[in-house]
Parts: structure tokens; sequence; C-alpha cells
């Protein structure tokens, strides 16, 4: 327990904290209650809630025991983003995404045992509070020049489309929960993103002002790549948890395909591996590239967390077998059509000559490039060679859903996608 912030710190999870030494004494001394807040303005959580989750669990390990709050008020306002006001979704639509969060983060957390999580939702203590209680109690300890010198409401109020009240009033919201799981549970920690730092802050001076009371604020950096650029994006935008809309194995292949620059700082931040275990990934990554053994255990170990050790092994399957080292129809249906999503590819019939199917798919440039590349023996369907170009479609070929992987050499995918004749 008392080594849990120095592991934060070397897994680079922590970015600000109120009092790093006050925080350090506060984990010395015995479990502390901390939580974390989620709205949900979005049916899912994505890589960012991650770091979070990740964190939330390495302190529940350390004995530490874990608040995880779903906003079910503060995701019906949202909090404010630089780009200008959120579109407000319905009372029912956030119940709805409040389950869903609810059953994803449960996945991080145990809910047995002496130091058990505890799930809580801030519509409990805000959903009958009068607009008067609210402006008496909580709106009073709140100082206009502090709320407006935050960096997001600063800039928004410098744009065309300005703030509304309804989400400048998020952060008081926020604070308001630190305070109520202070009286309620005896938190005494809050986590967030490095964004979230001002609104931290509201709940610790709030908790200040009310129970004349010190507390901690904790927050995680922000993940980028290290080119600088932003991490955490996918082709189709989002890296989000939810299966119905990221499938586990374009999950993985986020991961795997994390570049050698990227993928040991990722090791320490989003896996439990210990440190021998990262340094000796990190050493494989130096002497031996090639193997991409670090994304591999990267791509596993996340996945795993996430969706589970059967998804995870589908996923690993039909990347396996995408590239002619597996069986192709082994592999379930649902895994089959999230592995040709992923691929670039053409439509095609039955009977078509697979020297135009190849041509479509784009693994090359015309009809002669394709006859040279079947002569060579280099073209693939299936993982099976085909073996001349009067070759056709045929529905024998064909994996569940009438799909065929087009393979040119080792590495060069494509899809068809086959209709019957």
């Amino acid at each position: 327990m008392s080594n849990v912030l120095d592991e934060l710190v070397w897994r680079g999870l922590v970015s600000q904290t109120t009092d790093i030494d006050a925080l350090r004494e506060a984990f010395d001394s015995g479990p502390v209650t901390y939580y974390c807040g989620f709205d949900p303005t979005a049916p899912s959580l994505h890589h960012g809630h991650l770091v979070q989750l990740v964190l939330l669990r390495h302190l529940q390990l350390a004995g530490h025991r874990p608040l995880a709050l779903v906003g079910g008020a503060t995701g019906l306002i949202g909090d404010p983003r630089m780009s200008g006001e959120r579109v407000l979704n319905s009372k029912d639509t956030v119940a709805e995404w409040v389950e869903r969060l609810r059953e994803q983060i449960s996945r991080f957390l145990s809910f047995e045992g002496e130091n058990a999580a505890t799930m809580v939702n801030n519509l409990d203590w805000t959903g009958e509070l009068s607009a008067i209680d609210f402006l008496r109690d909580v709106g009073k300890h709140f100082r206009l020049g502090t709320m407006l010198a935050k960096e997001t409401v600063a800039r928004r109020l410098n744009s065309e489309q300005g703030i509304s009240f309804t989400e400048f009033s998020y952060q008081i919201l926020q604070g308001m929960d630190f305070l109520e799981l202070n009286r309620r549970h005896g938190c005494t920690l809050q986590t967030g993103g490095n964004d979230q730092w001002g609104n931290l802050l509201a709940g610790v001076e709030l908790v200040r002002k009310e129970e004349r009371k010190a507390v901690h604020a904790l927050t995680t950096p922000l993940i980028t790549k290290a080119d600088g650029t932003k991490f955490g994006k996918s082709e189709g935008g989002a890296v989000w948890l939810d299966p119905e809309m990221m499938s586990p194995y374009a999950f993985y292949q986020f991961w795997v395909n994390a570049d050698d620059a990227d993928v040991v700082g990722w090791l320490r931040t989003f896996t439990f591996r210990t440190r021998e275990e990262i340094a000796a990934l990190e050493l494989s990554v130096a002497e031996r590239p090639q193997l991409r053994e670090a994304q591999r255990a990267l791509a596993e170990d996340v996945t795993t967390m996430v969706h589970g050790e059967r998804a995870t092994q589908q996923a690993v399957a039909a990347s396996q077998a995408l590239f002619g080292r597996g069986d192709l129809a082994d592999l379930d249906p649902e895994t089959v059509a999230a592995a040709m999503a992923e691929l670039p590819g053409a439509d095609a019939a039955v009977g078509d000559a697979w020297v135009d199917v190849i041509v479509a798919t784009g693994l090359v440039a015309g009809k002669g490039a394709a006859r040279r590349a079947i002569a060579e023996g280099g073209v693939y369907v299936n993982n099976v060679k085909v073996a001349g170009e009067d070759q056709v479609v045929s529905g024998d070929q064909l994996l569940s859903g009438g799909f065929a992987v087009v393979r040119r050499g080792k590495r060069t995918l494509a899809v068809a996608r086959v209709r019957s004749a």
C-alpha cells in the first residue's frame, strides 16, 4: 500500500496533485476512499476513460476503496467543451447510458472484500435538490472570478458561441459530488484526467469550506504518441470500449499496431505487468523489433481486460489466420465480419475471374500485374494459392458471410465481398 504512489508515477499515471507529500502520507496511513466520475454523454466509455479505470484498479489492488460515480445528473448537463455547446440528451437516453457505463466500469473493480468498490450516481443527491437550496447552500461558496478563469470557460466566453449558464454551472455540480461523497462515504481523494483539474479543485475547495477538511485531487496526464500527435484515435474515430461500437478485433488491432516508440510507455500505463516483465519487453523492442512481442503483449492484455479472454483469443486467431498462420474457417462469424470490416476491398460475384477481383480490391494496378502476381505464386484466397489466371470465384471458397480474404505476398490484404451468382 505504501508504495502505490511511486508505482503510479512510474507508470505515467500522475500529472498533478494538490499536495503530493500529504497524499503520500494519506496512502501510507491506511485505506483511502477515492472516486472518479464518468459522465454518460455517450453510450460507451472510450480510451480516455480507460486510463482512469486502470488507475482505479491499481489503487484498489493496493488496498484502497474505490467509489465509481456515474453522473446521472452531470450527464444531463455535460462538461463544457472547447469547441462549443453540447447537444443535451433526453433524460431517458441518459438513464439508459448510465446503466451501460455502470456495466462497463464494473468489469474493472471488485465489489467484494474489505475494500469493495461502490457504484454511485450523483442524481441521487441532485435529483430532488431545489434551485433555491442549490444556490444558497452550494453556490455561495463559488467565486465568479475563479469560475471564469477556468481555461475552457475563458475560451468559450471569447468565442462566437459563448457559453450557456447550464454548462457554466457544471463545475459547481462536480464540486458538490466530492462534498456529498465525503459526507456519505468518507471520500478524501478524487481522480480524473488533466483536463478536469479545475473541476477537481472546485470539489477540494468546497469540502474545505463546508467541512473544514483537507482532501486530495490527482490527475492523470494526457496520453500522447511519441511524435506528439494525439493518442487514441482509430480510423473510425474514438477507441470505444463497447464491442458493439468497436469490435474486439478492431480494438485488438489498434493496440497491436502501436509504434515501437510508444509501446513500452503504453505497457506501463495500460497493463498490470511487472517492472521486470516490461523491462524484458523493452529489450525485445530494442533487439528484436520485427517480432513485435511488446505490441502483442499490450494488445492481448488490454483486450482481455476490456473484452474478456475468449474475445481476445478470437482476435488473436483472426490476426494470425489473415496472414496464413491459422485457419480462417475456424473463426466465428462475428469475428470474420469484424476482421473483414478492417480491410480494403471490393464487391464480387460467384463466377467472376480472380484476375478482375484482385484488380478491383486495389491489390494490383491492372490485369497485367494481376496475371504476373498469380504466375509468380504470390496471390492467395483464404490462404490458398491461386493456381492460375483462369480461376474464378466459387462458392466453396467463401467464408461465413460471403467473404474471401485476398492476400498478395506475406502482408498485403484485401477482402472480396461475394454475392451469389
